[in-house]
């Protein structure tokens, strides 16, 4: 028993997590919520899972949005890679879904003082982020081991815009790292949020012109639902 204890505390030191434990404890009531979810909520084996941050958390039009598709809403506000790593088989356990959608957008943000996200949690490289989204998809197949994946692009925003090389780098290491894997896709939004002059499109993002607002959403919706249409049927 006590060789087995102690195994136990040399695998948790030893374990990749544990670097970024110090980020996730702030977020146990959000998980706790959303479990609580799981428990009084239904959906069948046709609906997609969206896990990630405030973006789908505060997507009230998903339902909608997202018809004919059946959807499963497990977001939570200011979500990072480095905390979600924590909770990943906790919002993906309870579910048998056709598909696991993620966006998470917080790793990389400029560090803008007025950006509430970026309070003392410092920017993270690309090379980081992406190995913190390769923990997520590792911990996703240990449940479900061949339901298709699918990362959405963190979208380019002007409460952003200072940090959008290092987003866009940050984008284009998990979208090859998703090119690499089967039944792991990549869904680009950059294009349809740039406009002419090369910023991003104010007439999508609410006043803090970092999230969606309704048009916005809808526009979301639409590229998801195109990506998910050749592989994923919504009944």
């Amino acid at each position: 028993m006590k060789k087995v204890f102690l195994f136990t505390l040399l695998f948790i030191s030893c374990s990749p997590l544990k670097k970024y434990q110090a980020t996730s404890a702030k977020w146990e009531k959000d998980i706790i919520k959303l479990e609580n979810l799981d428990k009084s909520e239904n959906y069948s084996e046709n609906a997609i899972l969206f896990i990630g941050s405030s973006s789908i958390r505060g997507w009230h039009t998903m339902e909608k949005d997202m018809f004919p598709y059946e959807t499963i809403k497990r977001g939570y506000g200011g979500a990072h890679y480095t905390d979600i790593i924590h909770f990943t088989k906790r919002l993906v356990n309870n579910h048998n879904p056709k598909a696991i959608l993620i966006f998470v957008a917080n790793d990389i943000k400029g560090n803008n003082k007025s950006d509430i996200y970026s309070k003392n949690l410092p920017d993270r490289k690309p090379k980081e982020v992406k190995k913190l989204f390769k923990m997520v998809i590792d911990q996703i197949r240990s449940i479900h081991e061949e339901i298709p994946i699918f990362a959405i692009e963190t979208t380019p925003t002007k409460s952003r815009w200072i940090a959008w090389p290092e987003i866009s780098l940050a984008n284009d290491l998990i979208k090859k790292y998703c090119d690499s894997k089967e039944n792991l896709f990549y869904i680009s939004t950059r294009d349809f949020f740039i406009g002419e002059n090369g910023l991003p499109t104010e007439e999508f993002f609410i006043k803090d012109k970092l999230h969606l607002n309704k048009k916005g959403y809808k526009l979301w919706a639409e590229i998801i639902k195109n990506s998910l249409k050749p592989i994923v049927s919504h009944n």
